[in-house]
Order: structure tokens, then C-alpha cells, then sequence
């Protein structure tokens, strides 16, 4: 049997070295696979609008399409002018409670 002529050999799997996950990337999937992020995500979902985070920044929002013009803005622009002032402006206590669910999840998972 011959090998063809107008193919390159089918590489086997052994030429590339594995690549090591960082921390980072462990405690993502660990989350990920925990259903943990999940809950976490639905927490903070929560608790920004208990605290009025969410209508802040739709009435932020609103402003801006307002002063710009309802057809002279994009989806874009709006990410682009709101999502600094909407990380800016997580309150401090959602951002330690997260924190803290996280720490405790870690220990527990023993990452």
C-alpha cells in the first residue's frame, strides 16, 4: 500500500505538549462543572437588583440613547459608555458576598 502523494501524514497526537491549566482556568472549570457559577451568576442578578444597580443603569442607559439619538447609536456604543460606569458602580457589599461565596466554594472543592 502506498501513501498518497497529495496528502500530508495525519499528525498523531504526540507532537504538541500538553498545556498546563493556570489556577485560574481549574477554579473556572471546578465552578463550571459544580453548577456553582450558575448559582453565583443568579445571586448576583439578585442582589444588583435589590440594591437598584439594574434600573441605575437602565436609566443610564436611556440617557445615552437620548442625548445621542435613538438612530445614531449602536448596541456597541452603549457597551462601550455604560459598562465602565456599571462596574464602577457595583456596590461594595455585592462584591464581598460574591468574594466570600467564591473563598468558601474553593475551600470546599479543595482547589
Amino acid at each position: 500500500m502506498r501513501a498518497s502523494v497529495n496528502r500530508p501524514p495525519t499528525p498523531d497526537g504526540g507532537d504538541e505538549p500538553e498545556k498546563e491549566l493556570t489556577f485560574q482556568e481549574i477554579i473556572s472549570i471546578k465552578l463550571i462543572e459544580s453548577g456553582e457559577k450558575e448559582r453565583l451568576m443568579e445571586l448576583l442578578r439578585e442582589r444588583l437588583i435589590e440594591c437598584g444597580w439594574k434600573d441605575d443603569m437602565k436609566a443610564q442607559c436611556r440617557a445615552f440613547v437620548k442625548k445621542k439619538g435613538r438612530n445614531n447609536v449602536t448596541v456597541d456604543d452603549l457597551i462601550h459608555a455604560i459598562t465602565p460606569k456599571g462596574r464602577a458602580s457595583v456596590p461594595d457589599s455585592v462584591k464581598a458576598e460574591l468574594l466570600q461565596r467564591i473563598r468558601t466554594f474553593l475551600v470546599q472543592a479543595s482547589v
